[in-house]
């Protein structure tokens, strides 16, 4: 008799509860000295958050047999890259906003220095999180590389300096391919294949999740650029970008085909970025 997948909702509460003690305990302690930027640090990642990127690393783990426990620390790394990534781009001089999840931004809260600092300190300890694994080192020197490449200037950071280029670069759709396939389809992609590695996935398993990773990548900043119309959409519409948005979520769970029920979770999530509402 097969297990049954518990409904999103739940499944992703009880993955966000791991995630969140997992986070509490790799942070370091708000009245350690120096205080201001381990509380600033904290106040960058313990907030509101779906944790969508730590999720679906643990979900590609069990989805190739491999225990939570194993992906953990790369679900923990990678939220710490999502964090640092948010705090830098509220700073006035990338996006300039006072306001992240309902409260004041990070830099808003402590200052800008401590906010430029707050992301530099959580960037690091994203790598410091990965380099304490002791088991499977081949795994964790991969999946070191799997972060760093996705986080630096072929990844993360190079889509954003693209979307700083202005709205004509913007407007060309080798420049907008770029921009939703780095600027934050890396990181998503990266999650689902350092969760793949630390599961013990072979080179096969891999690949078909590499794909599904590339695809919600890209649905994700899609259903972005759809809710907030803007990015895409202001070049090929609303009916494109839905359609499009449509056909890459088939195409993810269309990756999962040979996984059975252990992808299940995975699936879900497809879905469910395809038609989030905020």
């Amino acid at each position: 008799m097969s297990r049954r997948t518990p409904p999103l909702s739940a499944y992703f509460k009880k993955r966000q509860a791991l995630v969140n003690r997992a986070l509490e305990r790799v942070l370091p302690k708000a009245d350690a000295y120096p205080n201001v930027i381990h509380e600033a640090m904290r106040y960058g990642v313990l907030g509101e958050g779906k944790r969508v990127r730590p999720i679906l690393a643990l979900a590609a783990c069990e989805a190739v047999g491999g225990a939570l426990e194993e992906a953990l620390p790369a679900g923990c790394a990678i939220e710490l890259v999502h964090a640092y990534s948010l705090v830098h781009d509220d700073l006035p001089a990338m996006d300039d906003d006072d306001f992240r999840r309902g409260r004041p931004s990070c830099h808003k809260q402590f200052g800008e220095a401590i906010g430029i600092l707050a992301g530099d300190a959580l960037f690091t300890l994203s790598f410091q999180v990965i380099s304490r694994q002791r088991s499977h080192p081949a795994r964790w020197l991969q999946i070191n590389q799997e972060l760093a490449q996705a986080a630096g200037t072929f990844g993360m950071i190079g889509g954003q300096v693209a979307d700083l280029q202005g709205p004509e670069a913007a407007a060309k759709t080798s420049t907008l391919e770029y921009i939703l396939e780095h600027k934050t389809g890396a990181l998503i992609a990266a999650a689902v294949r350092m969760g793949a590695l630390a599961g013990g996935a072979t080179p096969k398993q891999l690949a078909k999740l590499t794909r599904y990773g590339e695809c919600v990548g890209l649905v994700f900043q899609l259903v972005d650029d759809l809710l907030d119309r803007d990015g895409v959409v202001k070049v090929w519409g609303e009916l494109v970008t839905r359609q499009r948005a449509e056909n890459l979520t088939a195409q993810a769970k269309a990756a999962l085909a040979s996984f059975g029920s252990k992808a299940q979770p995975l699936r879900d999530i497809a879905d469910f970025l395809n038609s989030r509402e905020h």
